[in-house]
């Protein structure tokens, strides 16, 4: 993967990254506004996603992003939400971060 479709990859995660976090805003205050806001971020980071598509390949584009997104979404309904991970949930982040890392690993000439 280019070094540009990482940087439009990194573009749609925090786009996925920011609807999800307003998603959870709107589960807990049920403002329509906020739902909409979070609709919207879903919108851009899905139509950066055909970019990154288009220039990475799907299956590694998906992948890394959806793993990615669920280490980071954890992380920060941890650290933002206070919600608490089990031994078991952590090693489940623990082994998306590896997966990333083997999904990533460049094969020498293969592309």
């Amino acid at each position: 993967m280019s070094g540009g479709a990482l940087i439009w990859l990194g573009a749609a995660m925090a786009a996925f990254v920011a609807a999800n976090s307003v998603l959870r805003t709107y589960a807990h205050s049920g403002v329509m506004l906020t739902l909409a806001g979070a609709l919207g971020l879903f919108l851009v980071g899905n139509l950066i996603m055909v970019r990154v598509m288009r220039e990475g390949g799907l299956a590694l584009a998906v992948a890394i992003s959806s793993v990615v997104q669920l280490v980071l979404l954890a992380l920060i309904g941890v650290l933002w939400f206070g919600e608490k991970l089990t031994p078991l949930q952590m090693a489940g982040v623990v082994l998306g971060i590896v997966s990333v890392a083997l999904i990533a690993w460049p094969q020498g000439g293969a592309s």
